[in-house]
């Protein structure tokens, strides 16, 4: 009897394990699927999310496209008005036509500096600006800011000092200048009495550049949005050219970070503000700057040869030139050039092209054409209102001089003395 109770305890035991086997293997079961399931879901969220990253990425180069598409048809017509109204000024040179010249100037290079950084804000955030780092003299690059801003600090009774010492840096030049170019913009602009300070300190193995200011200061609630787009803080601030747009320390920032340079703000309200930007060290000294050519102080009798297929910019640069006392010959194509040589047109001293012209022909075609058909190497100014970095390098290897449009009418006038001198 005993025998049989063991037996049928056993056999229980093994009933109940059984169905305990049984009803972990149903608990396993339901967690796999509910783990497939949730995989399986991760899945689909994981591939919404990438072409969800890749819709945001093509909409991205779309809008970098359409700015740069957009901002070539803006800045032509901005670039007309500008040779037009400096044709016109020199035309009434009376104080009160000189003072209405000088308020159109501004306008337009308030539109202008918001056209460009619109550009630069979109190629920054599309990643499409691309460092090039080379050794530069720091010295050298915080001397030309200085002579740049100088006129406007003093306009406003400001002084401006520079504090400087012999270093190399590793960094890009261009965008190293348009770093220090905002925030000295910005302190002259928000300071109202003092100064500006420039100076460059040595820290390890980089070197601090910092931008100090006199100037009313930055709100530390502020402190977290100065780098925002159209931030422009409370209270107006005013220089030579206006009212700020709230774009340069978002273009800093953007900067920066394209080139891996740290950017501190250091500020105190009624006392200043210093921003601080970090450049690792150079490790050999950048090539040496060419000689200055002396530079002619006359266009008179300069034959000049312009080709540009808007003809509101043409006849606008057409005007300016003979103002000039230039002696100018016009043509909007190629077409134009050949027919001008069949009937005897002269070498020019100088020529003008713009880099787009009709029917998606190349300024750079008409100087092949004439350097192969006459053997002109003539000194070429390519201006264009495109700014890629593909149009510099084809330029630079054509051996011709790059002006971005709008073009600054003193600034064409130096450069053409300088090619003709």
């Amino acid at each position: 009897m005993a025998h049989v109770e063991r037996t049928m305890d056993q056999q229980g035991g093994a009933y109940a394990l059984f169905q305990t086997a049984i009803m972990l293997e149903g608990r396993v079961r339901s967690r796999t699927e509910e783990l497939t399931s949730l995989m399986q879901s991760l899945e689909g969220s994981n591939a919404a999310l990438q072409a969800a990253k890749d819709e945001a990425e093509t909409a991205n180069r779309s809008k970098t496209r359409f700015l740069a598409a957009a901002s070539h048809d803006l800045l032509q017509p901005l670039n007309a008005a500008r040779l037009s109204l400096s044709a016109l000024a020199d035309l009434a040179p009376g104080p009160e036509a000189q003072a209405v010249a000088g308020q159109v100037e501004r306008g337009l290079q308030t539109i202008e500096d918001l056209i460009k950084a619109l550009i630069d804000i979109s190629k920054l955030d599309a990643g499409v600006v691309l460092p090039v780092i080379k050794p530069v003299r720091l010295a050298d690059l915080v001397a030309h800011i200085e002579a740049s801003f100088r006129p406007f600090a003093e306009r406003k009774g400001l002084r401006l000092v520079t504090r400087t010492c012999d270093v190399v840096v590793a960094t890009d030049l261009v965008l190293l200048q348009r770093i220090l170019q905002n925030l000295v913009s910005n302190a002259v602009r928000y300071t109202e009495a003092g100064g500006v300070l420039i100076g460059l300190r040595r820290r390890g193995g980089l070197c601090r550049v910092d931008v100090v200011d006199t100037g009313r200061g930055i709100p530390e609630e502020e402190r977290a949005l100065v780098f925002d787009e159209f931030f422009r803080g409370t209270g107006e601030g005013e220089d030579a050219g206006g009212p700020g747009l709230g774009l340069g320390l978002s273009i800093v920032q953007r900067m920066a970070c394209a080139l891996g340079h740290p950017v501190q703000l250091h500020s105190r309200v009624g006392r200043g503000t210093r921003m601080s930007v970090g450049i690792p060290l150079a490790g050999s000294a950048p090539d040496a700057p060419a000689h200055p050519v002396p530079v002619a102080t006359t266009l008179t009798g300069a034959r000049v040869l312009v080709i540009e297929n808007d003809v509101s910019t043409a006849d606008a640069l057409e005007r300016l030139l003979r103002g000039w006392d230039a002696e100018v010959e016009s043509h909007r194509a190629l077409s134009g050039v050949v027919d001008a040589l069949r009937a005897g047109m002269r070498r020019p001293d100088v020529m003008i092209i713009d880099y787009h012209l009709s029917d998606g022909a190349c300024g750079l075609d008409v100087v092949d054409y004439l350097r192969q058909a006459c053997g002109w190497i003539t000194p070429v100014i390519v201006a264009t209102a495109d700014y890629s970095a593909d149009v510099g390098r084809r330029v630079a290897g054509a051996e011709a001089e790059l002006m971005l449009k709008p073009v600054k009418p003193a600034q064409l006038r130096a450069l053409l003395a300088h090619l003709l001198a």
